[in-house]
């Protein structure tokens, strides 16, 4: 017992370096540029007034992204999908090393496409990444499938979540950007919240089939909001962050 314990503290220690590192660098080598003097200063950024001013394109990024957010339950669903497939204890943690593996290997490719390319579609080719995961890990019966469906996982991500900030700062006025970031991040982990729970529910009371698929119909839903962005909100993806 002594020696499992011991063995658990020396992990977390280990975790603890990357977090020094993180504050370090944020410390010392991350400066915060001077704010233009032609901007507007915002007295009262959480008004209605300053909440229109925001504009109808930005709204309408959120509104995607909180429909979307409901298909990105937590990724403890993806642990528990592995075990449900025979997954040994032991190999667990893998699963989520897997995951950011993926996610780590398309995400600059993905924001350098995004410069030079539509956003909107490349945002589009990850959300129809995200339902090919789901529709994977709802239909396989074995681990190599809960593999292949953990990878899409991963690789949705890098395609989505670097490009959704991208769009909040293309479409908020710069002098509101904080409040823009901090709306954009507090109705997505609210939506975040709802989704786990639901997928909880499904879960238990249907199985993992259920849960996976409800994540394809909300992610199908936020592909189909996405696709009318072009008549809604024509300028949403051809801005470029000033």
């Amino acid at each position: 017992m002594w020696l499992t314990a011991n063995r658990f503290q020396t992990v977390f220690w280990f975790a603890v370096i990357p977090a020094f590192v993180a504050v370090g660098l944020l410390i010392f080598a991350v400066r915060e540029p001077g704010r233009s003097r032609e901007l507007r200063k915002v007295r009262a950024p959480l008004s209605l007034a300053e909440l229109r001013a925001l504009g109808p394109e930005y709204w309408w990024v959120v509104g995607v992204a909180v429909v979307f957010s409901l298909a990105r339950f937590s990724e403890a669903f993806l642990i528990l999908r592995a075990q449900s497939v025979g997954l040994p204890l032991a190999l667990v943690p893998l699963v989520l090393v897997l995951m950011n593996v993926f996610y780590a290997f398309p995400a600059y490719p993905a924001e350098v496409l995004s410069d030079n390319a539509d956003r909107v579609t490349v945002l589009g080719l990850g959300f129809g990444i995200l339902v090919a995961a789901d529709l994977v890990l709802a239909l396989t019966n074995g681990i190599a499938g809960v593999t292949v469906g953990v990878g899409l996982w991963g690789l949705h991500m890098g395609f989505t979540q670097g490009l959704l900030a991208t769009l909040i700062a293309d479409t908020a006025p710069r002098e509101l950007r904080g409040t823009a970031y901090g709306v954009f991040n507090f109705l997505v982990g609210l939506a975040l919240l709802v989704a786990s729970v639901l997928a909880g529910v499904l879960w238990d009371i249907v199985g993992p089939l259920a849960t996976f698929l409800a994540g394809a119909a909300f992610t199908l839903i936020a592909l189909l909001c996405l696709a009318a962005t072009r008549r809604i909100a024509p300028n949403v993806g051809a801005l470029k962050s000033g």
